[in-house]
């Protein structure tokens, strides 16, 4: 049973910054601090509080219940732990790629932190018809610098252990295994769809290989505990912009982080880029964004590979690196079709495709290159087999592929 704790309303912000000494050296009325709420994920309350003289800070809590059910659907507010924990990590090896976090109140669940108001979120920017600027660049370094130190490979044995006991998240893995890697195969109340698709809704519950291979990559998901994850790294989690010029990338929502598969990051965020993808053929036909796997994945391996030399454990060889890097790959390509399905026919939709004046053309192409994505993962090489893999079927709906 969660313990009770102070939940903070946008009245209480002023006070509540002034008690934990922020804004320090100044003597500040609770007037002199403008809040606004602008809470917009399903789980927590966000506000943003200014002061007077510009100077701004963001205070993220997390409820005992889901923000947008209320408390008839209860939580446990450790994820704001597991979130301020992965902060923690991801600060210590790649500081540039997440927001800076000015401390974490264990005791009322609430990290204070940079106010990212002036980037935007890299999904709306999508959606808008940009493009990802070096936003897989940057998420490819995230992943490789945070899997690396937090792995076998980066830690002692006795560190790893440490880490494993303290990562424990079983609340919200639950839900990844239940909504990203099991729901969509069976009937269930959460599941919905377009209606352009139920043939293949029904058709994937139906299908024992999709199931199958869904099952493996879940078991993997359960046990396979390599390096510190994200836990839920797609373009909502990511916002985008330039300060000073300077083109910005900030990873957030660390919240489902764990100690899991190091593929499951890469394989929710290149989902996504083939959600966008889909949206962008049918908006502009020469547009698309395939290329982002490649860039993500080609940062993501030029950096493992690099930090390979200050490995801890030598007992591990370079041919091993290549089988490990191996099956990353593997494990993130059939992760991007889970996470492709389950945005379809699951519990979580996307505004990509559901914004599209007819969904239904693009919606088909991506589900059906989600189910080759897990059936023929293990035959993928490269990204360039997925591209050719992903054209294949666009040809075959007849939407064009560039």
């Amino acid at each position: 049973m969660t313990r009770e704790y102070r939940i903070l309303e946008a009245e209480d912000v002023p006070g509540y910054l002034r008690e934990r000494g922020y804004f320090a050296g100044d003597a500040f009325a609770d007037s002199d601090i403008h809040v606004h709420e602008v809470s917009d994920g399903n789980l927590n309350r966000v506000f943003l509080a200014t002061h007077r003289d510009g100077r701004s800070l963001a205070v993220k809590q997390a409820l005992p219940w889901v923000r947008v059910a209320g408390p008839s659907w209860p939580m446990s507010p450790e994820r704001a732990t597991a979130e301020a924990r992965a902060y923690r990590r991801v600060t210590a090896v790649a500081p540039e790629t997440v927001p800076a976090v000015h401390g974490y109140d264990a005791d009322n669940y609430a990290l204070t932190m940079e106010n990212l108001a002036d980037l935007r979120v890299l999904r709306t920017v999508l959606n808008e018809g940009a493009g990802f600027g070096g936003a897989s660049t940057a998420v490819g370094v995230f992943v490789a610098r945070l899997a690396f130190a937090t792995s076998d490979f980066g830690m002692s044995s006795a560190e790893r252990k440490a880490l494993l006991a303290e990562s424990v998240n079983p609340e919200l893995c639950k839900i990844t295994e239940d909504l990203v890697l099991a729901e969509p195969y069976l009937e269930h109340e959460h599941n919905h769809w377009h209606e352009s698709v139920a043939d293949l809704a029904a058709a994937f519950r139906a299908d024992p290989a999709l199931r199958t291979e869904i099952a493996e990559l879940r078991h993997t998901f359960m046990s396979g505990a390599q390096a510190l994850l994200h836990g839920d790294l797609h373009t909502g989690s990511i916002m985008v912009g330039e300060r000073d010029g300077r083109e910005v990338v900030k990873i957030f929502d660390p919240e489902f982080s764990f100690v899991g598969p190091v593929g499951f990051d890469l394989g929710l965020y290149w989902g996504n880029v083939i959600a966008a993808d889909a949206r962008a053929r049918v908006l502009a036909p020469d547009a698309g964004h395939l290329d982002e796997i490649a860039h993500s994945w080609q940062a993501f391996d030029t950096e493992f590979r690099a930090l390979w030399p200050t490995r801890v454990d030598t007992f591990f060889d370079d041919a091993y690196l290549d089988r490990f890097l191996r099956r990353v790959w593997t494990d993130a390509l059939g992760y991007a079709g889970a996470e492709i399905i389950r945005r379809i026919v699951g519990f979580a939709q996307l505004s990509d495709l559901e914004t599209l004046p007819d969904p239904g053309p693009a919606t088909r192409r991506a589900l059906r290159i989600g189910r080759e994505l897990v059936l023929r993962r293990g035959t993928l090489a490269d990204p360039r087999q997925v591209r050719k893999a992903i054209t294949e079927i666009a040809d075959d709906s007849g939407i064009g592929a560039a």
